[in-house]
């Protein structure tokens, strides 16, 4: 990674590799890994070099120490580039939604850890990875209404994608947090465990995930988030297209699931992943 960078802003986010799995954390601890410019400057440059990295096949995203993010950070995001006036407020807003965006259509499976605190802006990233596991003992909350802001920068709709309409406006106009067992109850991450028990299971998930065809996941992805928004008939074109596009990367490893299946009966489709070390075998 280039180094003329300041070296703080560097050190905002945390990354290692380790069998296939990219662990990737918010590293701002003294300030719950609230998100500033540099930060989001920063996960730009880590997704941009993780993306297409042969040792990778997933990203966790989680934040150290006792938050996953509070948020947007109320001093360096909106104070400081506030004073420089439209453009300064314009250009924070490109790089911080510039990456969620990059995060929602990121080309491996992505996951959210939450290990603690995610508030308000970091519901953007929330809805960006592909799925979500938090700690029972996490905080949820959107808390602008409580400093006199909408809850802006995607949140609100956020809330409105995962959860029912009166659980998002409750959400919305009381400023109550809640943990992660109702976070899961609402459909803000799939499963709540215990802390301890959380990056067990996030890396279980994670496993299960580097196992299967990755055009196929990537496609995948790419279709529920399409289709969320479509009428039937425009949903079953698109996936239509979106297969025979997925078959123009990789036709190999769909007919070797196939073989594999009618042919060697060496699996089943209902109970695992075909097994792609014989591709081309």
């Amino acid at each position: 990674m280039t180094t003329d960078i300041d070296p703080v802003e560097l050190a905002t986010v945390a990354c290692t590799v380790e069998n296939g799995i990219a662990w990737v954390s918010f590293n701002r601890p003294d300030k719950r890994n609230c998100m500033s410019p540099r930060l989001n400057r920063q996960m730009m440059r880590v997704l941009d070099e993780l993306e297409f990295r042969d040792d990778v096949g997933v990203l966790v995203l989680s934040g150290e120490c006792t938050a996953w993010s509070a948020g947007m950070d109320l001093k360096e995001y909106f104070r400081e580039t506030e004073s420089q006036g439209l453009r300064g407020t314009r250009g924070a807003q490109r790089e911080s939604y510039g990456w969620w965006r990059r995060l929602r259509w990121y080309q491996k499976p992505t996951i959210a850890m939450v290990n603690g605190w995610c508030f308000g802006g970091g519901y953007g990233p929330l809805f960006g990875c592909d799925l979500a596991f938090a700690a029972d003992e996490a905080q949820f909350g959107l808390s602008e209404i409580n400093w006199g802001i909408l809850p802006g920068g995607g949140a609100a709709k956020v809330a409105t994608e995962l959860t029912g309409f009166r659980n998002a406006m409750y959400h919305a106009m009381m400023g109550e947090n809640v943990d992660g067992k109702t976070a899961a109850q609402w459909g803000f991450v799939n499963e709540s465990l215990p802390l301890a028990d959380l990056k067990a299971r996030v890396t279980e998930v994670a496993n299960v995930l580097l196992k299967k065809n990755a055009v196929a996941l990537k496609a995948t992805k790419d279709s529920i988030r399409r289709v969320r928004e479509m009428t039937y008939d425009n949903a079953e074109d698109y996936l239509i297209r979106a297969q025979e596009a997925a078959n123009s990367f990789d036709n190999v490893g769909r007919k070797e699931g196939i073989k594999q299946f009618i042919d060697d009966k060496t699996y089943k489709p209902g109970l695992g992943a075909y097994d792609k070390s014989k591709h081309g075998a």
